[in-house]
């Protein structure tokens, strides 16, 4: 089985490989600095910097440790899973931590077995039911590309048998865990009470009061506002734009290129369908056998276009990076002297109006990193490096950046005006909530069903409600189409009770328990023990990661410089 993986791993992951790299390279750029001392060696003159294995003082150290974190955590999680910096850092320490007690203890290496059953455990090659999925597998290899890029099936492998022995530190250091029934008792009774609920919604969209604020009103809530109302930071730069389309006459290509190009890419440009042939959804689509060249045939134009845009691009940004190293080059410091050296090349800027950081221009190509840099700029630093764009490269030229202000209240009366309307709308719908609540109550408990008094509250209060019957449940089995806004009014609710109004979305919802059955919490009953335990494993879980947080505090802070 092991060789299976290993040769599955050699021949077709090669993308995930270079997937994960970017993740972990980019989870590492956002880390290094976070933690006490991480990226100050050079400033420092710190030459060791010891944590575990690790030098945190080598960057080829730092990667290591972030990098095989980072890797660990995308396998566990899957490939495209969100992980901030702070997560990935935590993790990579802990994970340092756990595999030096498993040196420590002298835990062996894993065993080929236990390597595939860890395979098989990971998220990365789970199907739709969260099983290991040889089919999806499949499919996600089939829409990547062959590029390594570094990582090889000897850094998966590696990776996957320390998170082995990782697990078994953790199962040790968690040990049998610790209980007590009366929180046993409290746990069931969250999760096996079966319920019998009905609701009552009130839909806040068709909710319009007539609201018409005086000026007085708006002018007191606008200087109430604090800076809810400021006008963000602007940056003034002028461009010299080198658009890819210019360039687009210099690029010639060979067959042999374009062929080559396609070779290499042949997942961006998948085969056309054909029209003359009828689409029948209950028939399986048979394959027929590869055919290369006339795949090629059918999609030449696009690769040849798209080559030769790339060309372009190419040449675009060579040209930008050229102007911007004859600007350095010039000694051209100041605005003035950089537009007389471009007044001497006969090139001229064009202008962009005022932006803020959170909207890329569109003579930008609506390029986040131009922005980015655009706001680097200023006085000491006029000009930008060359910036490529997804039209070609720019060279920005800075000519002023315009600070936070807060607006008069001419300026923003529009949006005061709405933003009052909705606060006061809300907040009156909030108290017809209240209203309806009580009013709800009162007729349940009077022995009406929700429905009729709904209907009855709906017309007193100005609010059309909506009433739907929920099936008995436990939380522990509940319906997966249930809002989890219903299941938070649970936790105050007793049988007959209605709830507090709640949002969820733009609705309101009143949930009455029409039924509260306790389950049974003998020691006698199968799911005492399965949810003691369950508890107890948790517990244990808690108990171990506070241990090796503690040990990671404990190592960092040997070698954290002293702050003067």
């Amino acid at each position: 089985m092991i060789s299976w993986i290993q040769k599955y791993f050699q021949h077709h992951f090669k993308v995930i490989f270079a997937v994960l790299l970017g993740v972990t390279i980019i989870a590492f750029v956002f880390t290094i600095g976070a933690a006490p001392g991480i990226g100050n060696a050079d400033r420092q003159g710190v030459s060791e910097r010891p944590f575990f294995s690790y030098n945190l003082a080598l960057q080829s150290d730092q990667q290591r440790l972030m990098g095989d974190a980072g890797l660990s955590a995308s396998l566990r999680l899957g490939a495209f899973a969100q992980l901030d910096g702070d997560q990935v850092q935590n993790y990579a320490f802990q994970r340092a931590a756990t595999l030096h007690l498993a040196d420590t203890w002298h835990i062996p290496a894993p065993t080929a077995a236990e390597i595939t059953e860890q395979i098989k455990t990971c998220r990365m090659f789970a199907g739709q039911d969260g099983q290991f999925d040889a089919k999806a597998y499949q499919t996600f290899r089939d829409n990547l590309k062959t590029n390594p890029r570094g990582i090889t099936e000897a850094d998966i492998l590696r990776v996957i048998g320390d998170d082995v022995r990782a697990e078994k530190v953790q199962a040790l250091l968690s040990g049998p865990g610790y209980v007590l029934p009366a929180d046993v008792r409290s746990q069931l009774g969250r999760t096996d009470t079966t319920w019998t609920l009905a609701t009552a919604t009130a839909d806040y969209a068709a909710y319009k009061p007539e609201i018409k604020p005086s000026e007085a009103e708006l002018t007191q809530f606008f200087e109430q506002a604090g800076s809810r109302y400021d006008i963000p930071p602007h940056v003034v730069v002028n461009y010299l734009d080198f658009s890819a389309l210019e360039y687009l006459p210099k690029v010639t290509l060979t067959d042999a290129e374009i062929r080559a190009f396609y070779d290499a890419n042949p997942a961006r440009f998948p085969k056309p369908a054909d029209p003359a042939k009828p689409v029948d959804a209950t028939k399986p689509d048979v394959a027929k056998p590869a055919d290369p060249a006339a795949d090629f045939a059918a999609v030449r134009p696009q690769v040849e276009s798209t080559l030769k845009f790339e060309r372009a691009q190419r040449l675009a940004n060579k040209a930008a990076s050229d102007v911007s190293l004859a600007i350095f080059e010039s000694k051209a410091r100041t605005s003035e002297a950089i537009g007389a050296f471009l007044a001497s090349r006969k090139l001229t800027p064009k202008s962009l109006a005022p932006f803020t950081r959170d909207a890329a221009p569109a003579e930008l190509g609506g390029s986040p990193e131009a922005v980015a840099e655009a706001f680097r700029l200023g006085k000491d630093r006029p000009a930008s490096d060359a910036i490529s764009t997804p039209t070609g490269a720019v060279i920005l030229f800075w000519k002023e950046t315009q600070p936070t202000r807060k607006p008069l209240f001419n300026e923003v009366k529009d949006k005061v005006a709405t933003d009052y309307i909705e606060g006061e709308r809300r907040k009156r719908f909030i108290e017809l909530g209240k209203t309806a609540k009580a009013a709800l109550e009162t007729r349940v408990k009077g022995g009406e069903t929700l429905e009729k008094a709904a209907a009855a509250v709906a017309d007193s209060v100005g609010l059309k409600l909506e009433v739907k019957a929920i099936a008995p449940f436990a939380l522990r089995t509940r319906p997966q189409d249930l809002d989890f806004s219903v299941l938070g009014a649970l936790e105050r609710l007793e049988k007959g009770q209605v709830s507090d109004m709640v949002f969820s979305g733009e609705k309101g919802i009143f949930v009455h328990a029409v039924e509260k059955q306790a389950p049974d919490v003998a020691e006698s009953n199968p799911r005492f023990k399965e949810t003691r335990d369950q508890i107890a494993g948790f517990s244990g879980r808690i108990g171990a990661s506070a241990f090796v947080s503690e040990l990671v505090e404990r190592e960092l802070k040997k070698t954290t410089p002293e702050v003067r």
